[in-house]
């Protein structure tokens, strides 16, 4: 039975696999289970990870750090691909504010940390290793160790109050979370509200009754100033058509537009009235509304497309169409002339059934060759992620450079690529069900070998007094400028549950708590305010634990 002591315990490849494999499956199943209604899913690998390292368990380290970095980036990766879409929008609106809430989050830990210390026995250097912990970033305590090196001081202690801080820090923001989400949220905040999304379309239907507008093309009323609309049909007389950019509007002309939520109110001003009727429920069949038209949903899959400007291809005047909608990733978009068009963008277009075939024919429409994700595009965003991670920035006062790390290069090469990559005709698109397994197995891969890894020496030092009292000290850090932060949030700010669950994720750099968080809210809205906070969060930590030793030790 030696072979299978040295399958479990001789440090190769193999072990290493085998360990990190089981420790990965038990947790997964182990966290599936609920208890008083919580469970704690992937964040259960975590303490997994622990129990094994406790146990005895260990593999080489240089495949530690390479399976525990790897995993990291992988997740903050896929997670910043799947939000770049929708981030730059969410950042114009709203964004600024998430990330003010996201910095109080910080400041506030920060001054209770230091505070801590003047009623403590702890070290200035010890506390900065628990606000590392707690705060669940390994990056600020890369950071801190390296100004401990150049002080001539001591970094063992800093990295054992980080680890035995950790693990509460992870669950400290979860029991945050549900703390808030039992004690202090109503109803209202759980609503999605897309109309704060600047491009969430809204359908209408108006009346032209306004005489300055009779005899005018759309082309003109375009040009006149009023916020960007869409005319998806035009009834006169009886008859209905897909009006083009020539189409001169007469008294009494119905217009089925699409437009933001917002605008519809100048657009009824614009055209002179707008009828009652809800166009915008989930459950209409757009196909009844006439018998000349029809509506269809084409899938863009031909590569050619991806990066072009939807008013380039001259579909409506080639082809007498009209689109009126663009899903991407989960939102709607107004299909403007200017919108970049994406692989995997879906075109809802209007028109006789003869020429939406001869649009599938432009577009491609074949949704079979979506399925094999581009793992090209991937793995040269992640090279570009590390490069960005690795970029040393000098700022004023602080002797050594600060880097964005393994965590916030990716994260930031992800959204940028997301976002415009189309535009150099990089293909970005990945299946939502690819998504979300890079996603897991990034996530799942981090967890157990940091468990794995903090988990040698944990009980030992959670036993002794300092290790108590740093565990008491941690927890308090994590907990309370969370629960304050949110509650500033949801009364003072009204910003719903979904994104406040996000920003204090972001700005606790804690993705096991995203994950917790998108597990409890149906929509994305925690992982896009996730995004749009971490970059800022997790840089500003950085600087804060150089600081604090700079200025305390």
């Amino acid at each position: 039975m030696e072979w299978l002591y040295n399958l479990f315990f001789e440090q190769t490849a193999l072990q290493a696999v085998i360990i990190i494999s089981l420790i990965i499956s038990t947790g997964l199943a182990l966290g599936k289970i609920h208890i008083c209604g919580i469970s704690l899913g992937v964040t259960f690998v975590f303490f997994m990870g622990i129990l094994a390292g406790h146990l005895g368990f260990a593999i080489d380290p240089q495949m530690l750090n390479y399976a525990e970095s790897f995993g990291l980036v992988l997740f903050v990766y896929a997670l910043g691909l799947q939000v770049g879409p929708g981030f730059f929008s969410s950042l114009r609106q709203g964004g600024y504010q998430l990330n003010l809430l996201g910095l109080g989050v910080i400041m506030l830990g920060t001054v209770m940390a230091v505070a801590l210390t003047t009623v403590t026995p702890v070290s200035i250097a010890d506390m900065v290793g628990i606000l590392c912990g707690a705060t669940t970033n390994t990056p600020a305590l890369g950071a801190a160790q390296q100004t401990l090196k150049q002080l001539g001081e001591p970094t063992s202690g800093a990295a054992l109050s980080c680890a035995v801080t950790y693990p509460l820090g992870v669950v400290g923001v979860i029991l945050a979370i549900i703390a808030v989400k039992k004690l202090f949220v109503r109803p209202a905040d759980m609503e999605e509200h897309p109309h704060d999304d600047p491009n969430h379309t809204y359908i209408a239907t108006f009346q032209v009754h306004n005489p300055a507008i009779f005899g005018k093309t759309i082309h003109e009323l375009v040009h006149m100033g009023y916020s960007k609309f869409v005319i998806s049909r035009l009834w006169r007389n009886g008859q209905v058509s897909i009006p083009t950019s020539d189409t001169v509007l007469e008294e009494n002309d119905r217009l089925l537009a699409v437009t933001t939520e917002k605008d519809a109110a100048a657009l009824t001003i614009l055209f002179g009235e707008q009828e009652q009727k809800d166009w915008n429920k989930e459950d209409i069949d757009w196909n009844a509304i006439d018998s000349q038209l029809i509506s269809k949903h084409i899938v863009i899959s031909r590569p050619e497309i991806n990066g072009k400007k939807l008013g380039s291809l001259r579909l409506r005047n080639i082809y007498g169409i009209n689109i009126s909608r663009v899903l991407r990733s989960g939102v709607q978009l107004l299909a403007t002339p200017e919108l970049v068009l994406q692989l995997g963008d879906r075109l809802t277009v209007v028109g006789e059934a003869a020429a939406i075939k001869n649009v599938e024919k432009v577009l491609g429409n074949t949704v079979k060759t979506l399925k094999d994700p581009n793992l090209a595009s991937i793995f040269i965003g992640i090279v570009l992620g590390l490069i960005v991670g690795s970029i040393p920035i000098a700022i004023p006062g602080i002797s050594s450079p600060v880097k964005l790390g393994l965590a916030g290069g990716p994260i930031i090469a992800g959204i940028l690529i997301g976002s415009y990559g189309p535009r150099f005709h990089m293909l970005t698109y990945t299946t939502r069900s690819a998504s979300l397994m890079l996603r897991g197995i990034g996530l799942s891969l981090y967890l157990a070998c940091l468990g794995l890894d903090a988990g040698a020496h944990f009980f030992e030092t959670v036993m002794r007094p300092e290790g108590a009292l740093w565990i008491g000290i941690g927890f308090i850090i994590t907990f309370v400028p969370v629960v304050i932060m949110a509650l500033v949030a949801l009364r003072c700010f009204h910003v719903d549950f979904g994104n406040t669950c996000g920003m204090l994720c972001g700005s606790m750099a804690n993705p096991m708590a995203l994950n917790y968080a998108n597990d409890i809210i149906p929509n994305d809205n925690p992982a896009v305010s996730y995004a749009t906070v971490y970059p800022l969060g997790m840089f500003t930590r950085v600087i804060i634990a150089q600081l604090v030793l700079m200025l305390f030790l």
